[in-house]
């Protein structure tokens, strides 16, 4: 296993190579000028050029490209326009939000989807199942932007239990930090519990019928050991799967949700970036997405060994 994820670790280089090429161009081509944005709408000529050549724009592309990677390689990403701050700072800072964020999301959608799946596997057809179809259906019509503002509304506006934004302090407010979290969390664990509790009951009922489960129920073993030892757990490599894919998606910064909460994490600082047009921050941020779900795909990968033995990193 531990070649594999070497050799998985050096697969990346390229990868994020190729990646930050692409997006360098890319962000370029973002209409509107940072120094613009920067100087106003009221400023000269002569301070527009200025700032040109400060943030080194007036370069041809590949030029700034080279200088860029340089100074990534040494661990510098550059700085931001808008406050001159060390981009990988902004993001450190911003870091914590969103992986609280993901993880109390993640921790909603267990709790939720892994229940009705099953339940929905063992019982098919019953009230249950049905519920289950509806709850995936519903949480897949509906938008989460839509699902966040309707929180905020019924939660906010009209019985006022939880702060319809932002993200206290968690040392000066832990009771205010924890309900501002109440209502993100929610918005992003219920639409991955519903993805989570379809895929376990396909999964599950595809299991059900196997030849070893019907020789486990045959020695006598109680069902709930056949459900946990033998169903569930063979039943779970593609349920991990999607929830690997859903996290790395989650710790990229869930944007539409951060910007409607205003939860301070990856997906808002995002989204401020590409309004300031702040090319250095944008950049940073995109390689911190693709990182994270490299990453998380790779620990999705080394999780199958420990479920199906028969999974061999060769």
């Amino acid at each position: 296993m531990g070649k594999y994820a070497l050799r998985r670790l050096a697969q990346m280089v390229p990868a994020l190579l190729l990646v930050s090429i692409a997006v360098f161009m890319i962000i370029h081509l973002i209409p509107g000028d940072p120094a613009k944005i920067i100087a106003g709408p009221n400023a000269t000529d002569e301070q527009l050029e200025a700032l040109t050549r400060q943030f080194g724009l007036d370069r041809p592309l590949w030029e700034q490209y080279v200088t860029w990677l340089g100074n990534a390689l040494t661990g510098n990403l550059g700085h931001s326009f808008i406050n001159n701050y060390p981009v990988n700072q902004m993001i450190a800072l911003r870091v914590p939000a969103t992986l609280e964020l993901a993880l109390a999301a993640t921790f909603i959608a267990v709790i939720i989807a892994f229940p009705l799946g099953i339940l929905a596997a063992l019982r098919p057809g019953s009230f249950v199942d049905l519920l289950s179809t509806l709850f995936a259906a519903l949480s897949f019509a509906v938008p989460g932007f839509w699902l966040a503002i309707l929180l905020i509304l019924f939660f906010s506006l009209r019985l006022q239990w939880l702060p319809p934004s932002g993200r206290p302090d968690f040392g000066d407010q832990p009771v205010e930090h924890f309900k501002a979290l109440i209502m993100p969390a929610l918005t992003l664990g219920i639409a991955l519990a519903a993805k989570l509790a379809r895929y376990l009951r396909s999964a599950m009922l595809d299991v059900l019928d196997r030849d070893y489960v019907r020789t486990a129920r045959a020695k006598g073993l109680h069902e709930r050991v056949v459900i946990v030892r033998h169903v569930l757990r063979n039943a779970l490599i593609p349920v991990i799967t999607v929830l690997g894919l859903q996290t790395g998606d989650l710790l990229s910064g869930a944007i539409i949700v951060e910007s409607v909460f205003a939860w301070p994490g990856v997906g808002r600082l995002t989204v401020q970036a590409i309004g300031w047009r702040d090319y250095a921050l944008l950049q940073a941020d995109v390689l911190y997405i693709v990182l994270a779900f490299m990453f998380i795909n790779l620990l999705t990968d080394l999780t199958y060994g420990f479920f199906d033995p028969r999974i061999r990193y060769q």
